[in-house]
């Protein structure tokens, strides 16, 4: 395979005139690989598709015109748009890129040739930096030194999800029927889980290769939907007649800690009476002891927050009066 294979980059835009512009220019700085860029705009009443036609005016005038495709439709959401773009694609290969999101230089180069090396691949994966409003860094995010293996059960255990820093085979894509439009949230991780149990062989591009954007309209920021739709995708995983034995034994356990998760989540967007919730919930799928769990809480605050670059204040946090509430809840709670 040659790097020179036509790559889809897929951008879905709702509302986002502020970083459409770099967006797009991102994708079509790309070097040493042939791109298109293809924005779906799901239905967006700002400048978005202004925006997008000035471009395209630009480029026509460069004669690069069809390296920039643009379809609006009625919002839908951003699976819908996601799926659309799979549609549209002409390329072999698909990367995904969220509008409020850039790709850093040769990112696209640098998967094709994993692909090149590995060609049983139907994905490859890489790092993601987080970024703020205006572009600057905050944290370089390489969870390939967590998760060494992009198995199944790795992506259970850990869901190191962003499809901003992903590219697939586009004919992976179409064998699981792309993105759940059921779902609002976590509709990345729902695609991998469904990806990687379909046979899809992922691998790492140890390297960060995209700017992944924190600002106060981050779905991100949703906690509530994360919260919502999570819980459902794994009801979905594991009602599953056929899985393997070794991802049956370990349901438990995942889903204890995804709920444990969930309540980080939560908290960290102050949402604190919902995080007293999953964290009561996650009890029914775990064999501690109530003083063994809410060590085991603490310990995984600490670090779910230190991997976002924050510290966690575990002496405000157990002084609170919602933590003290979840203790006279689950004190006479114990499996022992």
């Amino acid at each position: 395979m040659s790097t020179s294979a036509l790559v889809s980059v897929v951008i879905p835009a709702y509302e986002c005139q502020q970083f459409i512009g770099e967006a797009i220019h991102s994708v079509l700085a790309q070097k040493n690989c042939d791109v298109e860029a293809i924005v779906v705009d799901d239905g967006s009443t700002d400048r978005t598709g202004e925006i997008v036609f000035e471009l395209q005016r630009t480029l026509l005038n460069s004669g690069l015109n069809s390296r920039l495709r643009y379809e609006y439709q009625e919002n839908q959401g951003v699976c819908a748009a996601r799926n659309r773009g799979i549609q549209l694609a002409a390329g072999e290969f698909i990367a995904f890129l969220d509008a409020d999101d850039f790709f850093l230089p040769d990112k696209l180069a640098a998967q094709l040739s994993v692909f090149a090396g590995q060609p049983e691949l139907g994905a490859v994966h890489s790092g993601w930096r987080r970024v703020d409003s205006n572009g600057q860094t905050l944290q370089d995010v390489c969870s390939w030194e967590i998760v060494e293996e992009l198995s199944l059960e790795n992506w259970l255990r850990f869901k190191p999800v962003l499809p901003s820093a992903m590219m697939f085979r586009r004919s992976y894509l179409e064998a699981v029927e792309g993105f759940d439009v059921q779902l609002t949230a976590a509709e990345d991780v729902d695609l991998v889980w469904r990806l990687s149990l379909s046979g899809c062989l992922f691998a790492w591009l140890p390297r960060v290769t995209v700017a992944y954007r924190q600002h106060p309209d981050s779905a991100m920021k949703n906690g509530l939907a994360q919260a919502r739709d999570l819980p459902k995708v794994l009801n979905k995983f594991f009602s599953r007649a056929q899985l393997p034995v070794e991802i049956r034994l370990i349901e438990r356990e995942v889903r204890y800690s995804t709920l444990v998760w969930l309540a980080w989540f939560l908290y960290s967007s102050g949402q604190m009476s919902y995080m007293l919730d999953f964290l009561s919930q996650s009890t029914k799928y775990s064999s501690l002891s109530a003083t063994e769990l809410i060590v085991d809480w603490i310990e995984r605050f600490v670090i779910f927050t230190r991997d976002v670059g924050d510290d966690f204040n575990a002496r405000a946090f157990v002084k609170s009066l919602g933590w003290q509430q979840l203790l006279q809840r689950i004190m006479p709670y114990d499996n022992h």
